[in-house]
C-alpha cells in the first residue's frame, strides 16, 4: 500500500497526492467531526462530493481539498506553506491508523451499526490546540451559539485561506493571536470570561499541549486537563479529533447519557451509569457512540427542558 505524490506544482494548482487504503472509507464520515456548524470558515463540502478544509500546520497555513477517487482511495490537493506537511499527515487524518479489529459489541443495535458501517474510520489531525479551542468555546452553551462564536473569531483573527476556495475561508489563528484577542472581541463573540480565560491559558501552553499528540491517551488526557478550565468533556472532545482516540467518551455532555440510555436500554441514565454501562466497550467507547449516531439508531424522547447550560469544566 503506497501513496503517490505529484511532481509538478504551482501556487494555483497546489500539490496533490493519492492516498490509498486497503479497505473502503468515506471521507465525509471521517472528517465531519472537524466541522463546527454550517458556517464554519475552515470547512466546506461541495456538491461534487469534495471536502475543503483549512488548517495551520507546523510549517504554516494550508487549504486542502479531498475527493473520493475510489471506494478505497482519496485524492488530496493542498495549497499554502503547510501543503507538503498536510499531504504527509493525510493518511492519519483520514483514519488509516484507526484499528477497529478488537471492537466486538454485544448489544444488537451496536453490532448491527458496526455491520452497516464497517468503513467508519476515526481520523486524527495531530493538532491539539486546533481541536481544543473550539471545544472550549462549546463549553456550557448550545451548538448554534458556539458555532457563531467560532465563526466570528476565526473570520476576524484567522489568516485568509491560501489557494482557491469554494467560499471565503480562513485559517485557524496562531496561539499568539488567540492569546492577544481583546476581551471585548470575546464579548462580541458571546464567549464569557471563564471560557476566554481558558482559551488564553491554553494558548500560552500551546507548546506543551501539542506534545500530547505523541503521548499515550492517558498521558495526553492528563496533559490537557492540566489546563485550568479543561475538564473531562473538553479533553475528550479534543482527543477525539486531534488524537483519533477511539475511547474518548464525552462525559458531561448534556444529551449523551440520555441518548445512550434510551437507545440501548430503553430508559434514561446519568453520566455515572453511562460510564459503567459502556466500560465493557473500552477502548472503543467513542467509536460506539459515533456508530450509534451515524447509523441513525440514536434516540431520545422529545420531552423535558429544551435547553440547559452545563459546566463541563468540573466533570
Amino acid at each position: 500500500m503506497t501513496d503517490s505524490a505529484s511532481s509538478g506544482r504551482t501556487d494555483q494548482d497546489g500539490v496533490t497526492r493519492l492516498v490509498g487504503f486497503e479497505q473502503r472509507l468515506d471521507i465525509r464520515m471521517s472528517l465531519s467531526p472537524l466541522r463546527r456548524g454550517r458556517g464554519d470558515p475552515t470547512y466546506e463540502s461541495t456538491p461534487d462530493g469534495a471536502v475543503w478544509r483549512t488548517s495551520r500546520m507546523n510549517s504554516g497555513p494550508v487549504t486542502y481539498r479531498l475527493v473520493q477517487a475510489s471506494p478505497s482511495s482519496v485524492m488530496v490537493r493542498a495549497w499554502g506553506p503547510g501543503a507538503d506537511e498536510l499531504l504527509d499527515a493525510a493518511p492519519a487524518l483520514l483514519g488509516r491508523d484507526d484499528d477497529a479489529s478488537s471492537f466486538a459489541p454485544e448489544h444488537p443495535i451496536l453490532r448491527e451499526a458496526h455491520r452497516q458501517l464497517p468503513h467508519l474510520r476515526l481520523g486524527r489531525t495531530g493538532l491539539v490546540l486546533e481541536a481544543l479551542i473550539p471545544a472550549i468555546i462549546e463549553q456550557r452553551v448550545h451548538g448554534i451559539s458556539a458555532f457563531g462564536s467560532w465563526r466570528y473569531l476565526v473570520s476576524k483573527f484567522g489568516d485568509p485561506a491560501p489557494g482557491p476556495t469554494p467560499k471565503t475561508m480562513f485559517v485557524f489563528p496562531t496561539a499568539d493571536v488567540w492569546r492577544r484577542i481583546p476581551s471585548w472581541d470575546y464579548h462580541r463573540a458571546n464567549v464569557d470570561p471563564a471560557r476566554s480565560k481558558t482559551i488564553v491559558r491554553a494558548a500560552r501552553a500551546a507548546g506543551r499541549l501539542e506534545e500530547a499528540s505523541t503521548m499515550t491517551p492517558e498521558d495526553a488526557h492528563r496533559r490537557l486537563r492540566a489546563i485550568p478550565g479543561v475538564g473531562i468533556w473538553t479533553a475528550a472532545e479534543t482527543a477525539q479529533r486531534a488524537l483519533g482516540d477511539p475511547d474518548a467518551l464525552s462525559v458531561g455532555d448534556y444529551h449523551l447519557a440520555a441518548v445512550v440510555g434510551w437507545s440501548l436500554l430503553g430508559r434514561p441514565i446519568d453520566d455515572e451509569e453511562m460510564v459503567e454501562y459502556l466500560q465493557p466497550l473500552a477502548p472503543h467507547r467513542h467509536r460506539a457512540i459515533r456508530l450509534l449516531y451515524l447509523s441513525g439508531k440514536a434516540t431520545k424522547p422529545k420531552f423535558g427542558p429544551r435547553t440547559a447550560l452545563v459546566d463541563h469544566t468540573w466533570h
